[in-house]
């Protein structure tokens, strides 16, 4: 019997070592040699250099001249450091007058648009609160402001969402996407 529990708390120990040190080295190590950014985060730069955010984190975009992304339930402004959704189901009165006034405040930067036609991802948060990238109808829904507020035609701002748009990965998994951050860095660079 105590033999049994001597090797029973010898595995203990070898698997606790084993999955606290080594699972997680050997993780790290396949995701500096197979992962992108050798497993680092993926940084937006500009052409001169400077880096101007997290392209796998959403940014709050107000300005007209700019696309906005989806609402953050992360704190003030997409703070990774709060990071989590609402937990509020879609029948909660609260959330349902919440993204009510999220369509309502749309709409009057969009007045082109039916309520029916704003799309939901823009309206909605993620699970995390930090997604970057919203559809490609969210992103055609407001070519029309942001072409006006440039100053640009609407062929020209659909042209650039065209360029940045992501495809599924494979042409399989997931829907087609657009990085918000990526395409408001993009536009810029058109402007100048």
């Amino acid at each position: 019997m105590k033999s049994n529990l001597l090797k029973s708390l010898r595995l203990t120990l070898v698997f606790c070592v084993f999955f606290s040190v080594f699972y997680i080295f050997i993780l790290w190590l396949f995701a500096k040699v197979a992962g992108p950014n050798g497993g680092n985060a993926e940084v937006a730069v500009l052409n001169n250099g400077k880096v101007v955010g997290g392209a796998n984190v959403g940014q709050n975009f107000t300005k007209d001249i700019y696309f906005w992304g989806r609402p953050s339930c992360a704190g003030d402004g997409y703070d990774a450091s709060s990071s989590s959704g609402s937990n509020k189901a879609t029948t909660n009165q609260e959330y349902l007058k919440e993204v009510e006034s999220r369509i309502d405040t749309f709409l009057v930067k969009h007045p082109y648009l039916k309520r029916e036609e704003v799309p939901a991802d823009i309206v909605t948060a993620s699970g995390s609160g930090l997604d970057p990238d919203i559809s490609v109808a969210s992103a055609y829904a407001q070519v029309k402001r942001v072409a006006a507020a440039r100053g640009m035609s609407e062929e020209q701002v659909k042209n650039i969402v065209e360029e940045v748009k992501q495809d599924p990965l494979l042409g399989l998994f997931g829907p087609s996407k657009v990085n918000v951050l990526k395409l408001n860095m993009a536009l810029d660079e058109k402007a100048n």
